[in-house]
């Protein structure tokens, strides 16, 4: 996309560190490169790059850490995402630069708390098997809605898998496959609508071999660490990564 110099760094080093983020802990790969690249990547470009990203991410997660597949669990997540990503792509072409930066700030701030102390919420009771499924639909369409806008499709399924409580290792299997699932139709989406623009092109496969080796390091160190501690420490960082760029991108957004 003849970037300049920085703007290259800034998207390779974002791309590293998100890369090692989500092999690690099984998420957070366009939470983590937005809040790096939101400083000085155009909103289009940064969007495509985490979707594509987060889709390189997963497909290494399928071989470096595997996870089961149930798909009548599954099955109305997907069904909601597939509705949501077209609303998602639709919005995105409409995207203003201050506006987007308080959209992700605003995200950040209320997602990433939710995400940290989703263990002490309360849990929601569903008796109703319609009534869940209808639910779990509603969430995955909202998770759809927001990969469209950047690859964040695993932040409203994920708190809602939580607030069900669901076990560890049914959430993964949910949020992760629904995550490879939705990024590849919205990476498809993308590319239709010609999101993906000719200059883009070259910088796939830049961003693709910044993700592979630092997920898959970040995979080897899965089992070995605590993942709440070093959820903590990414969600925090988020959280006041996003309390910055509300900071800064409220006056002119609220025109103060």
């Amino acid at each position: 996309m003849g970037l300049p110099p920085t703007e290259l760094t800034l998207l390779l080093t974002g791309a590293v560190i998100a890369g090692f983020v989500q092999g690690l802990s099984g998420f957070a790969f366009s939470m983590v490169s937005m809040a790096i690249w939101v400083w000085a990547l155009d909103p289009k470009l940064a969007a495509v790059m985490a979707v594509f990203g987060s889709l390189v991410g997963q497909v290494i997660g399928v071989f470096t850490v595997p996870r089961k597949l149930a798909w009548r669990q599954l099955a109305p997540f997907l069904l909601g995402g597939l509705v949501g990503i077209p609303l998602g792509v639709m919005l995105l072409p409409r995207l203003d630069a201050d506006a987007f930066k308080f959209g992700l700030g605003a995200l950040l701030v209320v997602a990433c708390p939710l995400m940290l102390f989703a263990a002490q919420l309360p849990r929601v009771a569903l008796r109703s098997p319609l009534l869940a499924r209808t639910a779990d639909a509603l969430a995955g369409a909202g998770g759809g809605v927001m990969g469209g806008l950047g690859g964040f499709t695993g932040v409203i399924p994920t708190l809602w898998c939580t607030l069900r409580g669901l076990e560890k290792a049914a959430q993964r299997s949910v949020v992760q496959n629904f995550n490879l699932t939705t990024l590849a139709v919205t990476m498809a989406a993308y590319v239709a609508s010609g999101a993906v623009t000719r200059p883009m092109w070259p910088l796939l496969p830049l961003v693709a071999a910044a993700v592979l080796v630092p997920s898959m390091i970040g995979a080897r160190f899965y089992h070995r660490l605590s993942e709440q501690s070093f959820r903590r420490i990414v969600l925090g960082l988020l959280t006041a990564a996003g309390a910055v760029m509300l900071i800064a991108a409220a006056p002119r957004v609220l025109r103060w």
